[in-house]
């Protein structure tokens, strides 16, 4: 049997400590290096703490996981990808699609290396079946997909770095919508029409706390998106319909539990008495597995040598090309100055 992989983290905050976890937890991979310049007082015991990214990449890694603000995933990813290292990273890959782009460059430069982005919500179980339902046909073709997604204020603390327009590059919409544009792409395809609002209604960094969107298929299938960082009561969820019945996930098990329990419910068209109120199958979704199902996926790939599935390169370009041109769909919104260099 082979050795485990060997990994390194850069960036040791919260998804650098989830990450680590569950490398720690599969069978096949080993934590020994990582990176951060505000290196956690604790849970990182069992690594080596170097002093930056570049260490960690010559580190003797076979991979690194990029765990950073959106500012440093670029140079980071390229320097790993050209260092002959598999990478994961996180979403989202970079604060503008020239950053997408960049990284895309450096994979086409290394074929034969992984590279895998975090859209780890297509690994939750409800959206998982809800997939499985609508590629079998039961219910007939797509006619049109909604999604709410949205949380209070983040971690309540001013210094939070995804305040800083010169650090992310957007607001709720690139932070946490990107996720909901992205199952919108997994369940309908590609968006060729948008229209949308966006607008600071309530906090005060200047970042939009609030996006309205209607994107439209060639197909004619659309898709509606709430992303907001003022919905006081936490909601996740994704309601896709069909010609002859409907599929909704509502509620996800995330660490906090803020997002209620998920839930899965689908059901045919009725006629005659049962007109608006069809009989629903419903399943209760009490664990959360994407982060091990994404990590499974990511070494299979390097171990096989096969492509990545579920959040491939592509998949970050294209998502961060409709979430850019829903900003540019109002013509009325103007980030700050800094996001738009960005841009």
């Amino acid at each position: 049997m082979d050795d485990p992989l060997k990994i390194g983290i850069v960036g040791l905050g919260k998804m650098g400590g989830i990450r680590a976890q569950t490398i720690r937890a599969h069978k096949d991979t080993v934590l020994i290096s990582g990176a951060d310049p505000n290196v956690p007082v604790s849970g990182f015991d069992d690594l080596e703490i170097l002093p930056d990214y570049e260490a960690v990449i010559n580190s003797g890694v076979d991979a690194v996981f990029v765990c950073t603000p959106n500012r440093f995933i670029p140079d980071i990813v390229e320097a790993a990808l050209d260092s002959g290292k598999h990478v994961f990273c996180e979403k989202p890959p970079g604060r503008n699609v020239s950053d997408i782009e960049r990284i895309i460059a450096a994979e086409d430069r290394n074929p034969g290396l992984a590279l895998k982005v975090g859209f780890n919500h297509r690994y939750h179980y409800g959206i998982m079946e809800a997939k499985k339902i609508v590629d079998g046909g039961t219910y007939g073709k797509v006619l049109w997909i909604r999604g709410v997604y949205g949380k209070a204020e983040g971690s309540g603390n001013p210094n939070d770095w995804r305040e800083e327009p010169e650090l992310v590059g957007g607001g709720i919409l690139l932070d946490q919508g990107i996720h909901m544009l992205d199952l919108f792409r997994y369940f309908g395809g590609e968006f060729t029409e948008v229209k949308s609002m966006c607008t600071t209604a309530y906090w005060n960094p200047p970042l939009e706390d609030n996006v309205f969107a209607l994107l439209r298929a060639e197909s004619g299938l659309i898709a509606m998106l709430h992303s907001s960082f003022t919905q006081w009561k936490h909601r996740f969820c994704i309601e896709v319909f069909m010609e002859d019945g409907y599929v909704i996930v509502d509620g996800m098990p995330s660490s906090t539990r803020s997002y209620r329990d998920e839930w899965i419910r689908h059901a045919r068209k009725h006629t005659g008495y049962a007109i608006g109120n069809p009989h629903e199958e419903s399943t209760f979704c009490n664990t959360d597995p994407s982060w091990r199902l994404e990590l499974d996926e990511f070494v299979s790939c390097i171990r096989g040598g096969h492509p990545i599935k579920n959040g491939t390169s592509q998949d970050a370009y294209r998502v961060m090309q409709l979430v850019f041109d829903i900003y540019d769909a109002d013509d009325s919104f103007a980030r700050s100055a800094s996001s738009e260099t960005a841009k």
